[in-house]
């Protein structure tokens, strides 16, 4: 299969792309200058330079493909629509990558009971709506660990007692493997293989830098370290999700499902 992948030179995108090339598909992956398009000739992938501002250059390659990945920005509706427009009629596979963040609740560090379904959103916040519109990756942990070693310090937004669902990238490399031969068009997924509080994160952190305790960061001292949204949303809320339907749906089985474990013994 001929796949056309956004966002190729991401960590998500990257890491589908070179999934993609492994199990067998040919991948043409859309970067944003050469520098980046030599380093996806290194890997196999066929790469077109440009970005989702293209609308034209996003269709003729969508036309061309077997199946298009969106995994570039979640937010920019011009570039899902050329998307959509281009493949409409078709039959064949898109799949749109959106964040957690939809979720998110920007709790100050705070635990939550709230579990989310496919079938159970919540209702967008204003500043999440347009991207919950185009929908019908870890950014936090590379954070908390550039913190611990400027400063010699695990820190947490407030307690840390939030949680986060949470999946490691190679599991969702499979899951969008399987997506391309067994998705439901229309459907909706949460990619998730567990869960884990911000303080048994950066406990685990602490273990593996040998830096003692994690501490409790008010969110003013966060805010002013990661600014507003990844203090509140990306390292102080609660995101806490059940992928009932990529389980019931494309028989996906995570294989690694402990962040924890990950941060022990793989992080550093």
């Amino acid at each position: 299969m001929n796949v056309f992948v956004t966002g190729a030179a991401g960590f998500i995108g990257g890491s589908i792309a070179t999934g993609l090339i492994k199990a067998g598909h040919s991948v043409t992956g859309l970067v944003r200058n050469a520098e980046q398009a030599d380093e996806l000739k290194a890997l196999g992938i066929t790469p077109v330079i440009g970005t989702l501002d293209d609308s034209a250059l996003l269709a003729d390659q969508a036309r061309a493909a077997d199946a298009v990945i969106n995994a570039a920005s979640s937010d920019h509706r011009g570039a899902v629509e050329a998307l959509l427009d281009a493949l409409r009629g078709s039959n064949k596979v898109f799949l749109h990558t959106s964040g957690s963040s939809i979720v998110g609740d920007a709790s100050g560090g705070k635990s939550s009971e709230v579990i989310y379904f496919e079938d159970n959103l919540p209702q967008p916040t204003v500043d999440k709506a347009a991207r919950v519109a185009i929908d019908h990756h870890s950014l936090q942990l590379p954070r908390l660990l550039k913190q611990a070693r400027k400063s010699g310090v695990v820190r947490h937004v407030g307690t840390g007692q939030n949680i986060w669902s949470n999946v490691h990238i190679e599991d969702v490399v499979a899951l969008y493997l399987l997506a391309l031969s067994k998705n439901v068009p229309g459907t909706f997924y949460f990619v998730e293989s567990g869960e884990a509080s911000f303080i048994d994160m950066t406990t685990a952190m602490a273990q593996a830098l040998a830096l003692g305790e994690p501490q409790d960061w008010p969110l003013n001292d966060a805010e002013a370290e990661w600014g507003y949204e990844m203090a509140n949303y990306g390292l102080g809320s609660n995101s806490r999700v059940r992928g009932k339907r990529a389980r019931e749906v494309l028989g996906w089985a995570p294989k690694r499902t402990s962040v924890v474990e990950w941060i022990r013994n793989e992080m550093v």
